[in-house]
């Protein structure tokens, strides 16, 4: 009994009866704000007009301040609901199979030319990153589309897994990762941040800052001391003419370095309170104890330091407003503050890079998480430490709508006497593609610490190559054969240098003639098993089929079926053993009209 369905549905009345709630409060403290300044206004006039005492100016102006602060409160409540319906809206759409389109599909971490990201549709609308990802922010997303684009070692693998089997239980904890308050911009960026935090000091000077906060005590008090005392102006101007020369050689550096500090800083913000609710969590799995044990550091924990960054960068810009610019430049508060963020980098500029890797890791392992609380049937896999084996019962393809996806078994190995490829036959849309892409995929949720789509599966290390979607290019000037012939010798190469291998290749070379496919196949298979890869390759030409008859039991063919129902091409998507015995090629066009004479 899969409990996500129902706990969503509990969790979105609840948060729309508290929007509505908080919508309501945020109403109702509006009015009675404007009330408040209604009245303060009359007051104010009474009180210039007639002989009114001006205590009765106060009572309504700390009413009309703390409804400023309920008003405030009501509108974050209200906005933390919101973002939980959208939250638990799309948790149910993932369940009910309405979700491509309406998460995030990745596009910006799609690479070119990669061996498999565009074969098994990992990036786009309706992909298996889109499915996944429910990351705040962008190192997140680019941590969990790394998992999926190279598959990790078998024992980083297992230690996902129990960090995954542990989030999944930890709804609460899901929760408000996700709905720490902050701009989802996908702000964070691991580059930008920490290669601020790491540059090289920027303020740099002979004169202490230290010099600077007191001379300009020094002219505050001459100041004063001329305005309320009469004291020789002289002694006032002579202190602001030192100020201004300790200020003007450290002027360009110091602006410099605040604007340079107001990006990462808004950026960190984000990080920051993600960083807070890490910190504040206990866990049991050693990977995640791990990870949170890298947050460890002495005196304020990292959330707290990135909170301190961002004050600082708030008062740099306070102190533009009109009014507190004066005092500003006489106390020398800008660069008061462009010292105390250089000290601020100097002190945690080279852990930012430890913090935002800690994020991602763990905003990766809660979008595993999220899938495995929602696919409550899935499995995790068993990884083993080397070979090159794939078995898997009840195998199914993840993106398939829930209760429609039709599973199979595929076992391959390289050991003796073992079926170490298939050669699979079918007609269009009978299954053979999307086996391919059940096999990558599941392989990929295996390795990244998910659990997958299948009954049981057992894996060992396998780097993926597949021509399954291979185009040509108008721009590369190269055909769709060219194209394919490009990736094989791809695949083929990797097989050399990064066994064990998983091959899947769809359509094998059927851009050229029977004899040369025949032959070019049979040449890539072969080297492919030499170099002890193991996969599946279809086809739609039988006589590739024989090449299984020549391999000593290497290659085993099997194949869907298809059959005409009512004039329409019917399959049952279930995989047999064999070479497919017939075609309904002909039947399908004689039944949209075409005109193909008589076998």
């Amino acid at each position: 009994m899969n409990p996500a369905p129902d706990e969503y549905r509990l969790r979105l009345d609840r948060n729309r009866a508290e929007e509505a709630a908080a919508t309501a409060r945020a109403n109702r403290y509006s009015q009675l704000r404007l009330a408040c300044f209604v009245l303060i206004v009359v007051l104010l006039v009474l009180i210039a007009g007639w002989d009114w005492t001006p205590h009765a100016f106060w009572l309504p102006l700390g009413a009309f301040v703390y409804l400023v602060t309920l008003h405030a409160r009501a509108s974050s409540a209200q906005l933390r609901a919101t973002r939980a319906i959208r939250l638990y809206e799309a948790g149910l759409a993932r369940l009910d199979g309405s979700w491509p389109g309406r998460g995030t599909p990745g596009d910006a971490w799609r690479p070119e030319h990669h061996l498999y990201a565009d074969d098994l549709d990992l990036f786009g609308k309706g992909s298996l990153f889109e499915l996944l990802c429910v990351a705040r922010s962008r190192v997140g997303e680019r941590r969990l589309a790394d998992w999926l684009l190279a598959p990790a070692d078998p024992a980083v693998a297992r230690s996902r897994q129990g960090a995954v089997r542990e989030l999944a239980t930890r709804l609460d904890f899901r929760e408000e990762i996700a709905l720490v308050e902050g701009e989802v911009s996908k702000a964070v960026e691991h580059g930008a941040a920490s290669t601020w935090g790491s540059a090289p000091p920027q303020l740099t000077s002979l004169i202490p800052p230290q010099a600077h906060l007191v001379s300009g005590l020094v002219s505050a008090t001459l100041l004063v001391g001329w305005l309320a005392a009469g004291w020789n102006p002289v002694w006032m101007l002579a202190a602001m003419a030192v100020q201004l020369a300790l200020a003007t050689p450290v002027r360009p550096r110091v602006q410099a370095v605040l604007e340079a500090a107001d990006r990462p800083a808004r950026d960190l913000d984000l990080m920051g309170r993600l960083l807070d609710r890490i910190e504040a969590a206990s866990f049991e799995s050693e990977h995640l104890a791990a990870l949170k044990a890298r947050l460890t550091i002495a005196g304020l924990p990292p959330s707290a330091r990135i909170r301190r960054l961002t004050k600082l960068t708030d008062y740099a810009e306070a102190r533009l407003n009109q009014i507190f610019l004066p005092i500003s430049w006489l106390f020398s508060i800008g660069t008061q503050l462009a010292f105390a963020i250089e000290r601020w980098r100097a002190e945690n500029g080279d852990l930012l890079r430890e913090w935002i890797d800690v994020l991602a890791e763990i905003e990766a392992l809660a979008s595993l998480a999220g899938y495995a609380y929602e696919r409550a049937d899935h499995t995790l896999p068993e990884i083993l430490d080397e070979g090159a084996r794939f078995e898997g019962t009840g195998l199914h393809h993840p993106l398939l709508p829930p209760g429609k996806a039709v599973a199979n078994d595929v076992t391959l190995d390289v050991a003796d006497g073992a079926t170490q490829a298939f050669v699979v036959s079918g007609s269009n849309m009978s299954g053979k593609s999307t086996l391919l892409r059940t096999v990558g995929v599941n392989t990929l949720l295996a390795f990244a610490g998910a659990p997958v789509p299948a009954t049981t599966l057992r894996i060992a290390p396998l780097s993926i190559g597949a021509s399954i979607r291979v185009n040509d290019s108008l721009q590369e000037g190269a055909s769709r054969f060219y194209a394919e012939i490009e990736r094989l010798k791809a695949v083929v190469d990797a097989s050399e240098t990064k066994a064990p291998a998983l091959f899947l290749l769809d359509e094998i070379l059927h851009g050229t003639n029977s004899h040369d496919r025949r032959i070019g196949a049979e040449a890539v298979v072969r080297t492919l098993l030499e170099n002890g890869a193991i996969g599946l390759v279809t086809t739609h030409d039988l006589a590739l089929a024989e090449i299984a008859e020549q391999s000593a039991g290497r290659l085993r063919n099997v194949h869907f079926e298809d059959h005409m129902e009512d004039g329409r091409m019917a399959f049952d998507y279930q995989l047999k053993d064999g070479v497919v015995t017939h075609s309904n090629a002909l039947a399908l066009m004689r039944a949209v009209g075409l005109d193909v004479g008589d076998d």
